[in-house]
């Protein structure tokens, strides 16, 4: 039954019912050719469940006219962090085959730099489809910095944890939710992060030069929200300062007696 003339609840079913069909599907193939352990498929299962509730609340609410090209990409590259994340759950109880694990996290990385692309050249830029490669990217790095930490201690987690900090952070100081202007610094930053990690999780460089990258990536994500948030914060205060102007409550400037 149609909600309006350009949403049906069907589509909510048919679009997230295919990704966790998918991600079921690669679940399986990993269980198959690794003989992957509960945690991995319950890690994987947990996380097929959740990206399912979670879409199909996200699209019930903003009710797109279609799920579009870009948003399958992005599907398609959850179901890889789907698999991806399976893959280190089960780590805990053996080590999952390099080539494998590298792999997967390769074309997901690969394809973040493709969904939007495809949204720009079909004209189908929503801010669902931001949100969702956004939400796709942030999960993708904390499980990375889950596996890297394992070799080179829990200090790696801040580098996935950082964003998740900052969207608790703004819950507390609501200026942290301002829109930021736009940074290639920023995505440069941010591209990096995936960058580093899997190189350091692949095992092909030396142990130091490895630690090299990780620190490399922590220290550029640590500047990059900083620069942010002071700029955030300054614009915050500016705007205060305007606002209470504008009613007439900043203090009246003092006269010295002559």
């Amino acid at each position: 039954m149609a909600l309006n003339n350009t949403y049906d609840a069907r589509l909510v079913q048919q679009e997230t019912a295919v990704g966790a069909g998918l991600q079921i599907l690669l679940l399986a193939l990993l269980g198959t050719a690794i003989g992957m352990g509960p945690a991995g498929w319950l890690t994987g299962l947990a996380f097929a469940v959740a990206s399912w509730a979670v879409l199909s609340r996200a699209l019930h609410r903003s009710r797109p006219r279609s799920f579009g090209p870009a948003n399958r990409v992005t599907l398609g590259r959850a179901t890889l962090v789907g698999g991806v994340t399976a893959l280190v759950a089960d780590s805990f109880e053996s080590s999952p085959p390099v080539t494998l694990f590298v792999g997967l996290t390769a074309i997901a990385l690969i394809l973040d730099g493709v969904d939007g692309k495809v949204a720009r050249a079909t004209g189908t830029s929503t801010p669902l489809g931001a949100r969702f490669d956004m939400e796709v990217d942030a999960f993708l790095i904390l499980v990375l910095s889950v596996y890297v930490s394992m070799e080179f201690g829990p200090w790696v987690l801040m580098i996935g944890a950082m964003r998740y900090a900052f969207v608790a952070a703004a819950r507390v100081c609501p200026w942290l939710n301002a829109e930021l202007p736009p940074s290639m610094a920023r995505k440069t930053v941010a591209a990096m992060q995936g960058i580093c990690l899997l190189l350091a999780a692949s095992g092909c460089l030396p142990h130091l030069a490895s630690l090299g990258v990780v620190l490399l990536a922590l220290g550029s994500l640590t500047w990059s929200f900083g620069r942010d948030v002071r700029w955030l914060r300054r614009t915050s205060r500016v705007q205060d300062a305007e606002v209470e102007e504008i009613l007439g409550l900043a203090p009246e400037p003092q006269t010295v007696a002559s």
